[in-house]
């Protein structure tokens, strides 16, 4: 989601102690700091602000929203976060979703310099999601009131638990989920069905010529054309959209079952230009609220001081002094990119990256050799043997270091190639495009939920990890 502020430790209070969600003073700064955002050119929708407890922001964190279909893979998630912050690994300071208005949530146990800073931060998110092109053109697809739908979604499902039970349930949910990241993001999110029938050939235009040459003597009538309508292959060309193509030609699905995967796809559009745009989102707040906290002259000296240092905790690289980090801090390199663009073009510039780039054309265009020589960034690789060395300090690597998580949502490039009168199912694994192979252990994983909701066979196409051509064998599964 937009706008989670998380830094490792746990860092010191500020001054004004205790709570600074019930302190009078927070509700003062977030106006004037809003006034001051306004002044510096910032444009962004209203943002509702939710004082909450620690449990309920992991919550959040986890599930991606305040409230969401259940499933057994959250809490997990669950677990896993909360030993990081028992063990001071982790800290989130604040989560805030986009749309009209913008929903943020802060701890309400937070110093009044943490929940300052934080909501300078939440103004930086907020006019990003205004003005970014992606963000604007998938919020325009899955809604601006993406907490209202989710809770509505939530609903449906808990009726569908009482009326089919939990195994059937989460058996749709596995399949749903394990597919969250492959859809089309080149598709709208609301499209037509294929064409049930093949396209026949167009006659030619009206032409004099041709009806002239047509009447001469001698000249024969063209042959009869063929006007029995062919139905169409499906699918018509390789679908990367897996989530819409179980769900509309899923053979046996209830429309309980079909719900629950379009909820799945919408949602997976909605967290889309979060997860494309994170670095520059992330930098952008990191920036703003540097930036308004430096401008704040009615903030007193010692609560500005705190709010710096809870600042330097968030935008800090993973690893101090004459440490090497093996990982990216994205608030951290986005905060430097954005200030060296600022201070070497201007801010109008900054504004224009800002609205017309996602992290593949912000990291491409803008991230050049001087900074990353700066910022001490390499590409390394580990060997069998468990060494770890750097193998590269070329510019043109570390960029594509940095986006090869982001293809395709981290996931593999997988789309359905043929769907048998029998009702079979073919999937292709594009391993050219990915450079790689399949986990073909986690990726039987998935083929097996995929298996018990399609009810049918399904085999899969892939290469290991060696190169070899291998096909994850069709196999029926009964429900």
């Amino acid at each position: 989601m937009s706008g989670r502020c998380e830094h490792d430790g746990e860092g010191e209070r500020g001054p004004g102690g205790g709570d600074g969600a019930r302190d009078g003073r927070l509700a003062e700064y977030a106006l004037r700091l809003e006034a001051l955002a306004l002044e510096f050119g910032l444009d962004f929708d209203p943002v509702q602000v939710d004082m909450v407890p620690n449990s309920f922001m992991l919550e959040i964190a986890v599930y991606g929203l305040p409230v969401r279909m259940r499933h057994w893979s959250f809490g997990v998630r669950y677990i896993h976060q909360l030993v990081r912050q028992h063990m001071g690994h982790s800290r989130i300071f604040e989560v805030m979703f986009p749309g009209d208005p913008c929903r943020a949530f802060m701890l309400e146990h937070n110093s009044l310099a943490e929940n300052t800073l934080v909501t300078a931060h939440v103004l930086g998110h907020a006019d990003f999601a205004k003005n970014n092109a992606l963000f604007r053109r998938f919020m325009g697809m899955a809604g601006s009131h993406i907490l209202e739908q989710s809770a509505a979604r939530a609903q449906r499902l808990e009726t569908a638990l009482a009326e089919h039970g939990q195994e059937r349930v989460e058996a749709v949910l596995d399949a749903a989920l394990a597919l969250e990241a492959h859809i089309d993001i080149d598709q709208p999110l609301h499209r037509p069905l294929y064409p049930e029938y093949a396209g026949q050939g167009g006659e030619p235009a009206a032409d004099g010529f041709r009806d002239r040459y047509a009447r001469l003597p001698g000249e024969t009538d063209p042959p009869a054309t063929d006007t029995r309508r062919q139905r169409a292959p499906l699918p018509p060309h390789p679908e990367h959209d897996l989530l819409w193509f179980v769900a509309h030609y899923g053979p046996e699905l209830d429309a309980w079952e079909r719900d629950i995967f379009l909820a799945v796809r919408e949602e997976a559009y909605y967290f889309h230009p979060i997860h494309a745009c994170q670095i520059m989102n992330e930098g952008w707040a990191s920036y703003w609220h540097a930036r308004l906290l430096r401008e704040a002259g009615f903030m007193p000296h010692e609560l500005y001081l705190a709010a710096i240092k809870s600042h330097s905790d968030v935008v800090r690289p993973y690893a101090g002094g004459q440490q090497l980090a093996l990982s990216l801090n994205p608030y951290h390199l986005g905060f430097v990119m954005w200030e060296y663009i600022v201070e070497r073009d201007g801010l109008e510039t900054a504004r224009r990256i800002m609205c017309e780039e996602d992290d593949f054309g912000f990291i491409r265009n803008y991230l050049d050799q001087e900074l990353a020589d700066k910022l001490d960034l390499f590409v390394h690789e580990t060997r069998k043997d468990g060494e770890t060395r750097i193998a590269s300090r070329d510019i043109h690597a570390i960029r594509e270091a940095i986006l090869a998580p982001k293809y395709n949502y981290g996931a593999p490039s997988v789309a359905v190639t043929a769907l048998k009168l029998d009702g079979s199912l073919e999937l292709r694994h594009d391993y050219q495009h990915d450079g790689r192979g399949l986990d073909l252990q986690q990726a039987e994983r998935v083929m097996e939920y995929v298996e018990r909701i399609w009810r049918r066979p399904v085999a899969l196409n892939t290469v290991d990890f060696c190169g070899v051509v291998r096909t994850l064998p069709a196999r029926k599964i009964c429900f």
